[in-house]
């Protein structure tokens, strides 16, 4: 089944793991036996042709740099335009890999029509199509920024990732999106960008819903209901993105998955973690949206951690096909398992940019 990836940091792992994505999973991994500055060396689970190997043949791909003032701990750029300037690495990352074939811009709805009729065809070597989206919105240093980012073919965009950021506040603190976030959101609204409210702190989520009248999805996040922390959404959040036809993707990173997951010490294989949370997370949506049409993939796999934190019977990013047989088993139809699939977030595209 064709799938759409809502989530993944492909930029990130070139450039900053220096993975070259255009090997497979195994020889990354080999590659990397004995490197010991990142947790998940050795473990990744994302390549470019694991991703046709699952026949992931869209997906959602981030440029990612955090600005941090000096009263931070976290880790980031000292300043915004060095922000920008690694999101502009990011983007020329991209750019090479379009130049061997090997991926491909979809900024519109011609574009997206063109892909998918290429990826229906004879089993070929296929560009894998991404729609370029910003992680954390600390990299536009002005407004002016953010429309040379739409220039460039950005489609989608958070406003925070972590802690406090610049036009809202995000996972792990409490603030609001101030002047600076209402002026960013109206540009949002006006250049017809998706808004990704992923990682917007409880406050700084219901502050933009009050004023952003624009398209919103969430492209990683999953339930409350399941894991009680500020990351996942509680029901009275999805609902709100169900009333504004939003789709809700749905990741694979462990502590979103279970309670009680302690980072470094924790196992998939000791905490039960398996892509059965993540039918449980995708169910419980269908649930309160009382169909089909709000949920999707969005996995964040490769985000700064690999095996070590990714469910059990996940080796690389092309066992998200085990998950129709699973949806299957819970009852779910062909249509609904389409839906999810891809088919949510394909219209979604498709109704934005109509």
């Amino acid at each position: 089944m064709f799938i759409l990836d809502a989530h993944l940091d492909l930029a990130m792992n070139a450039l900053e793991w220096n993975r070259d994505l255009t090997w497979t999973v195994e020889a990354i991994r080999k590659s990397e036996v004995g490197m010991t500055d990142k947790p998940d060396r050795a473990k990744n689970t994302v390549s470019l042709e694991a991703m046709r190997k699952g026949n992931i043949g869209l997906c959602v791909a981030t440029q990612i740099a955090r600005y941090v003032k000096k009263s931070s701990n976290l880790p980031g750029w000292n300043s915004p335009q060095q922000a920008w300037a690694q999101t502009q690495g990011q983007l020329a990352w991209y750019k090479a890999m379009e130049d061997i074939g090997e991926m491909v811009q979809i900024t519109n709805l011609e574009q997206l029509e063109s892909h998918l009729s290429l990826w229906q065809g004879p089993t070929t070597k296929k560009p894998i199509g991404y729609i370029l989206s910003l992680e954390g919105a600390d990299s536009i240093v002005t407004i002016d920024h953010l429309e040379k980012s739409y220039n460039q073919g950005l489609r989608a965009i958070g406003p925070a990732h972590y802690g406090p950021g610049t036009y809202a506040h995000g996972t792990d603190s409490v603030g609001g999106i101030g002047l600076k976030g209402k002026t960013l959101l109206k540009k949002i609204e006006e250049l017809n960008l998706i808004l990704d409210a992923t990682h917007l702190c409880d406050v700084s989520f219901w502050e933009t819903m009050k004023v952003y009248n624009g398209p919103v999805w969430a492209s990683h996040n999953n339930c409350r209901k399941f894991v009680n922390h500020n990351r996942q959404y509680s029901d009275e959040q999805i609902k709100e993105l169900i009333s504004r036809d939003a789709v809700i993707g749905i990741a694979l990173d462990a502590w979103m998955m279970v309670s009680n997951w302690v980072r470094g010490e924790s196992t998939p294989e000791s905490m039960g973690v398996t892509l059965h949370q993540m039918i449980e997370n995708i169910d419980h949506i269908c649930q309160l949206s009382g169909n089909s049409l709000n949920v999707g993939i969005g996995t964040d796999l490769d985000g700064a951690f690999g095996k070590e934190q990714s469910p059990s019977d996940l080796d690389t990013i092309a066992d998200l096909q085990k998950i129709p047989n699973m949806l299957a088993e819970r009852g779910y139809s062909e249509n609904d398992i389409s839906n999810i699939m891809s088919e949510n977030f394909i219209n979604f595209l498709k109704r934005t940019w109509r």
